[in-house]
């Protein structure tokens, strides 16, 4: 089979299988519809540019509207960067100043307009066929690249913040399953820009059949990523709901607060309520539930922990919990208790994160902790 085939082919069975998965998400009941379709414009957007590799043989556009069809991928990086926030921020929605995300696409079509859409037919022709060799198309591949490159610095800069935020306040496995998602996410989406890179940069410098090589590989990861992303979105678990837009993170709240006799004072109460009142028993405590039942603004009991006392609050919370496990442990008459049990009972809801922070606090796992101890004392 010829590579010109196969890549049509590719190409139809992408666009058809975003298209799908792009009615499912505007379709489907879900507390977080602008998430999906947000997600669903970027998908529509990816199959509008990925049609280049076949619709070819079936239609032929006008040149204006050609060059419009290849203008919108412009809208991928700003509709991706718009999904992640509406998953970071529970209470995220649009706004007139997002409009801002347009002006990339506002400025390709300015920049086009004297050399390219106030022409006829033949110059416009003559235009796409060398479109990099013209000073418009030098210029908008270089705009188009820092551009996307701009979106994809602010959004590691931000699913970064959002996992800060998450430690700073939140101690539930539970509430990582969004950053896990967008870290995942960002990780396939960096490997299929990097092979796009490769792909166009190749065809000015190797043979059509190298170049048509590389698009097989480009469109092949294009179908194990919509294959992965149906595969997360029928078996993950419901994703958390995500923090409050307003929400910041401590080392921004302490810029505002000084050190003082009150924060030492501050401190000694919250030692004393973690030791005597035990809330951290709790598995889904946050920095909210704490605050209100010590009687502490949110934001001061954040930069007291996070700040004053340099620990995330889930590392906070989950010392206290090691720290009752390992008196369960070393008590000969509680030898009958599985570790199962143990961490439930101190505040843990899963095997994995238990033994990840035990093994973080005391550097071993609670079975070679419980064996040291009952052979001291034997």
């Amino acid at each position: 089979m010829e590579n010109s085939l196969i890549i049509s082919l590719l190409g139809i069975i992408i666009v058809l299988l975003f298209l799908f998965f792009s009615v499912f998400l505007v379709t489907v009941k879900t507390e977080k519809k602008l998430s999906n379709y947000l997600l669903a414009s970027f998908l529509v957007v990816t199959a509008i540019d990925i049609s280049v590799f076949f619709y070819g043989n079936f239609i032929e556009l006008p040149l204006a509207i050609e060059m419009l069809r290849i203008k919108i991928s412009n809208f991928k990086d700003p509709l991706l960067f718009l999904y992640i926030l509406s998953i970071i921020y529970s209470n995220f929605k649009l706004k007139k100043i997002h409009l801002v995300h347009v002006l990339p696409w506002l400025i390709s079509i300015v920049v086009l307009i004297p050399n390219f859409f106030l022409v006829d037919n033949i110059a416009k022709l003559q235009f796409l066929q060398y479109y990099d060799k013209q000073p418009e198309g030098h210029f908008l591949n270089i705009f188009g690249y820092i551009i996307s490159l701009a979106y994809f610095l602010a959004e590691i800069y931000y699913v970064l913040r959002y996992r800060n935020l998450l430690l700073e306040n939140y101690t539930d496995k539970n509430a990582f399953k969004n950053y896990n998602w967008l870290k995942q996410l960002l990780i396939l989406l960096t490997i299929g820009q990097f092979i796009t890179i490769i792909k166009n940069a190749s065809r000015g410098s190797y043979s059509v059949e190298t170049t048509d090589v590389l698009r097989i590989i480009t469109l092949l990861f294009g179908v194990f990523f919509i294959f992965w992303l149906v595969f997360k979105a029928l078996n993950s678990p419901k994703l958390f709901r995500g923090i409050d837009v307003n929400l910041l993170p401590s080392k921004e709240i302490a810029k505002e607060t000084k050190v003082d006799k009150k924060t030492h004072q501050q401190i000694e109460l919250l030692k004393k309520y973690m030791e005597n009142e035990e809330p951290f028993l709790n598995p889904s405590l946050t920095i909210r539930n704490l605050a209100q039942q010590i009687k502490l603004p949110m934001r001061d009991l954040s930069v007291l922990i996070n700040q004053n006392l340099n620990q995330h609050f889930f590392d906070f919370v989950n010392e206290y919990r090691v720290n009752k496990a390992k008196e369960i442990l070393k008590n000969p008459s509680k030898i009958e208790f599985t570790v199962l049990e143990i961490l439930y009972e101190v505040g843990f809801n899963s095997k994995s994160s238990f033994n990840t922070a035990f093994k973080k606090h005391t550097g071993t796992t609670p079975t070679q902790f419980r064996l040291l101890k009952i052979k001291k004392l034997t």
